[in-house]
């Protein structure tokens, strides 16, 4: 059985102006340790896609259609379902890891707050344990020190380590990562990329990527959808969508990506011989 069955996802959102149709139609699937990706330009409706499916949309703001199943449970029809799934069955790798976590409150004590959440009966000294545990796991350097740290004292990257140690411990069956990457340095990247293929690999988690970087998605996925103005107009294996693109937006990504032209040795280019000021000039 599939880990997340969509089928024709509507989102349509009440804005000032009436109302607007975010997501329009879109149908997928994700199997156990899958990873299907979403990609598309800013405004696209990817992360729309995702936190209309997570149901973290306001419902006085934002009216679902369609159907949609997370381990065989209806999320569309009623909240009832989402709230027991969350943190548990599913969890989420946020976008911005400088403001996912709560400022005043130590990371240790909100990795245990987590864990308990996920773990009934837990105790406070086996969730703490638990914790650093996690972030041994992600490979956070110092991790004792980091679990007293406040989130201010901590990098991007490393918060995203923490974030990612936190999903860890709900044992979902299904994570979603809503641009894991995109506020971090590239250097941190790759880490944080291979962080997740090893962890994938390692609990057989299905992933729901959502990413504007295409690098990033041929890299971890299995199968991907295009997404241009809350519609899919392109999907299916990485390697057919990336390599050989059918839809003229795809292949418009493709061609907004930097390319690197031949290399010149700087010193054999002639230099340009020095301009005669004219006559008169200032």
């Amino acid at each position: 059985m599939a880990v997340l069955d969509v089928r024709d996802l509507t989102v349509d959102l009440m804005t000032g102006a009436g109302v607007l149709r975010a997501v329009d139609g879109v149908s997928f699937t994700i199997e156990p340790g899958e990873t299907v990706t979403i990609i598309g330009e800013s405004g696209s409706g990817k992360s729309t896609t995702a936190m209309a499916l997570l149901r973290l949309l306001p419902d006085d703001l934002a009216v679902l259609g369609g159907h949609a199943e997370i381990a065989g449970r209806d999320v569309i029809g009623t909240r009832r379902h989402i709230t027991a799934l969350r943190g548990r069955t599913v969890a989420l790798i946020p976008q911005d890891p400088m403001t996912a976590l709560n400022p005043v409150t130590t990371v240790g004590r909100q990795m245990a707050e987590a864990i308990r959440l996920s773990h009934r009966g837990c105790t406070r000294a086996e969730a703490d344990r638990q914790a650093l545990d996690l972030l041994r796991a992600v490979h956070l350097s110092q991790p004792e020190r980091r679990l007293r740290a406040y989130p201010h004292e901590l990098s991007g990257g490393m918060l995203q380590r923490v974030l990612i140690a936190m999903a860890l411990s709900a044992e979902a069956d299904l994570i979603v990562a809503d641009e894991p990457t995109s506020a971090l340095d590239v250097t941190v990247q790759a880490g944080i990329l291979d962080l997740l293929l090893e962890i994938q690999e390692r609990t057989g988690a299905a992933l729901l990527l959502i990413t504007h970087d295409l690098g990033v998605a041929r890299l971890m996925s299995d199968r991907v959808h295009v997404m241009q103005s809350g519609r899919f107009v392109e999907g299916g294996e990485v390697e057919d969508v990336i390599d050989r693109p059918t839809h003229p937006y795809t292949r418009k990504l493709l061609d907004a990506l930097p390319k690197l032209g031949p290399w010149q040795d700087p010193a054999a280019v002639p230099a340009e011989p020095p301009q005669l000021m004219k006559e008169g000039a200032v």
